[in-house]
């Protein structure tokens, strides 16, 4: 699987925790069966769902005149996907993770979640 088809889905599956009260660990267990074995995939999914607290925070202090349960939840996961690459996967260039972000909004929000993403994680990197 390409690292992008692993974002995409792991932005499917972490956005239905985010905003269902299931179980993560016995949701990401069914949806890694369905999946063919990626390591990149359980990578991001786990190392998200584990450092969310940190992650959360990251993103918190680096939004402008918003608070994190303001952010649509397209945008919170997609920005919680790339601060996770972005501070625990030192092997994929800061500028990859931040297009990918742009990109992955881009398709699944608004006319303007790409913009934000990238200022957002333009404030995260400097």
């Amino acid at each position: 699987m390409k690292r992008h088809t692993a974002r995409e889905k792991a932005f499917q599956l972490l956005f239905q925790l985010d905003i269902n009260d299931n179980d993560p660990n016995q949701a990401i267990e069914e949806f890694l069966e369905s999946e063919e074995r990626d390591a990149f995939l359980k990578a991001l999914v786990e190392g998200v769902t584990a450092q969310k607290s940190t992650i959360d925070s990251i993103i918190s202090e680096n939004l402008e005149n918003w608070t994190l349960n303001r952010v649509a939840s397209v945008e919170r996961t997609i920005l919680r996907i790339a601060t996770y690459e972005l501070r625990y996967m030192e092997d994929i260039p800061n500028n990859v993770s931040i297009n990918e972000a742009v990109e992955l909004g881009n398709t699944y929000g608004d006319d303007k979640s790409g913009k934000f993403i990238n200022g957002v994680l333009s404030k995260i990197v400097g």
